[in-house]
């Protein structure tokens, strides 16, 4: 009987200790379930945030295109992690003009064909300091550099070109021939920093991106080269009639070494353009590919 008794006593008190424990409780699990109903109704913040899952690494794909400094580019992007994405990048243009006339009209003009030949190759890692926002630092290696022009015509009879403080006039009967070149790659591979606005992967969900690019490529110094042959005449009136003026320009030393000197003063000038700009907007499309 005592024990009986015992066991009684501690469970009348411990029943008012459990039911206090299973009030607040019931009463907080009835109001979470008709919150969470209320809050998950369909078109609810909640409900729309909890549709979006963040891409997994490597799981989504996007492609673009659009325009540049560069001429058409075409990029493709896929996500490294949530902070980093992989991105490859191509541009190309061309552009040609035959027979333009410069330096006068009719016979008097100079006949000058000229080709500028822009393309490049590289791949850059886009890192988003702020994954749901579009502002990206990226740095990169340009892989491929054909960024190129060239120019060829040849000098109407009396037409001038000055090299190294000598004029030399084209002979009429063997006019002078120019053949020029400017490189815009003296490194074929080369490091690039650029930054621009617009994920090309959504963190936020969304398809499509507006891309913008701005920076550099590090290609070094342009090159610059020039040959001419042909007659030319350090006297004008010799110019019309073969005079004793008029010497073979590839062949004379005097005009190799005035050649020389005046491509040394083109490459000076151009020495401190080592770097060539980027600037492109485009559109994107990812998509998944697992």
């Amino acid at each position: 009987m005592k024990q009986i008794a015992r066991c009684l006593m501690v469970a009348l008190m411990a029943a008012p200790a459990w039911l206090l424990a299973q009030t607040p409780s019931s009463t907080s699990d009835s109001s979470q379930t008709s919150g969470g109903a209320m809050n998950q109704a369909p078109g609810s913040p909640i409900a729309k945030a909890a549709k979006y899952t963040p891409p997994g690494p490597f799981s989504r794909l996007a492609l673009g295109g659009g325009a540049g400094i560069g001429g058409i580019n075409m990029q493709a992007a896929m996500e490294a992690n949530r902070y980093l994405n992989i991105r490859g990048i191509g541009n190309y243009f061309s552009y040609s003009v035959n027979n333009f006339k410069v330096g006068g009209s009719g016979s008097s003009g100079s006949n000058v064909s000229g080709k500028l030949n822009l393309a490049e190759a590289g791949i850059s890692l886009d890192y988003y300091p702020w994954p749901n926002h579009g502002f990206r630092l990226s740095p990169g290696v340009t892989l491929y550099n054909g960024n190129a022009a060239s120019a060829s015509g040849v000098m109407a009879a009396d037409s001038s070109i000055t090299l190294d403080s000598t004029k030399y006039y084209s002979e009429s009967a063997n006019p002078m021939n120019l053949n020029a070149n400017l490189g815009l790659n003296t490194h074929k591979q080369a490091f690039t920093m650029t930054t621009g606005w617009g994920n090309m992967i959504s963190r936020r969900g969304g398809h499509w991106a507006l891309p913008f690019e701005l920076g550099a490529i590090f290609t070094g110094a342009p090159t610059v080269g020039l040959k001419i042959t042909g007659y030319g005449c350090t006297v004008q009136s010799d110019a019309a009639i073969n005079g004793e003026s008029c010497v073979n320009m590839a062949t004379n030393v005097s005009a190799q070494a005035d050649l020389t000197n005046q491509v040394a003063k083109y490459r000076n000038d151009v020495n401190p353009l080592k770097v060539y700009p980027i600037l492109s907007l485009g559109v994107s499309y990812d998509f998944n590919i697992r």
